[in-house]
């Protein structure tokens, strides 16, 4: 009887909200689930057990995807201690808002923004990459924004972060697709989070053809189709979660 290997998935910004709806899917679909968090350990251990609810396991990481020594510290020293183990889908979930009109907008408030955003992106994904080559199979998502394609005022920052984050997808879709490595970005509209607390549903929902915010299990479904061998031939594409309120 052939042993079924375990499979390894990373995502990144998984104590709560999407991020957590994306971990217990792919929970589901039998991944072993490195869920990382910054601060909040209690969510992240809620995330866990959910995790293991589904009848699958995972781990806390605990780093700050903007912080380069940090994720060196923590992932790249998991990757050298587990040579066997290939993360074979990671979900770049990570991201934050300041929203503030530019022209009152602080250094602070767009570092920080486009740092986890584009930092982050970079500095998981480059420690990820070699694994996914060495294997030649590999399943990458960027969970972006209808902010990124359309632009949103308030958000100069974080539109700038997740923009750059699609482009940076599209552009690494063309380095790695010969690997067997596929990368995407999902683009959330307004979508029932923590992230959205502070914006009324009552008066945004009438801009939406559906006249409703999305769930976090909706961009996971999504998410998760897109980390699934069932895509393996849809890479450097943009799939837009907002109930048809921009296409």
């Amino acid at each position: 009887m052939t042993e079924v290997k375990q499979k390894y998935a990373l995502v990144t910004g998984a104590s709560r909200g999407i991020g957590r709806a994306v971990s217990v899917q792919l929970a589901e679909m039998g991944y072993y689930v490195l869920i990382n968090f910054q601060s909040n350990e209690e969510a992240a251990k809620e995330t866990l057990a959910l995790v293991r609810e589904k009848g699958s396991d995972g781990e806390l990481m605990k780093f700050d995807v903007a912080n380069q020594e940090d994720v060196n510290q923590v992932l790249e020293k998991w990757i050298e201690e587990n040579k066997d183990k290939r993360i074979e889908v990671l979900i770049n979930n990570a991201g934050i808002r300041k929203d503030q009109l530019m022209m009152f907008m602080s250094r602070e408030e767009w570092d920080s923004v486009i740092n986890i955003g584009m930092g982050g992106f970079y500095n998981v994904t480059r420690l990820v990459l070699k694994g996914m080559h060495l294997n030649r199979y590999g399943r990458i998502v960027n969970v972006v924004s209808l902010s990124g394609i359309k632009g949103m005022p308030g958000q100069t920052n974080y539109s700038a972060a997740k923009g750059g984050m699609i482009a940076a997808a599209k552009a690494l879709s063309q380095e790695v697709g010969r690997r067997g490595i596929t990368v995407n970005s999902v683009a959330p509209g307004f979508i029932k989070t923590d992230m959205t607390e502070d914006i009324d549903e009552k008066d945004f929902k009438k801009l939406i053809p559906l006249n409703r915010f999305g769930t976090a299990e909706e961009v996971a479904d999504a998410v998760c189709f897109l980390a699934s061998p069932k895509a393996s031939y849809i890479t450097g594409q943009v799939l837009s979660i907002n109930g048809g309120l921009y296409s």
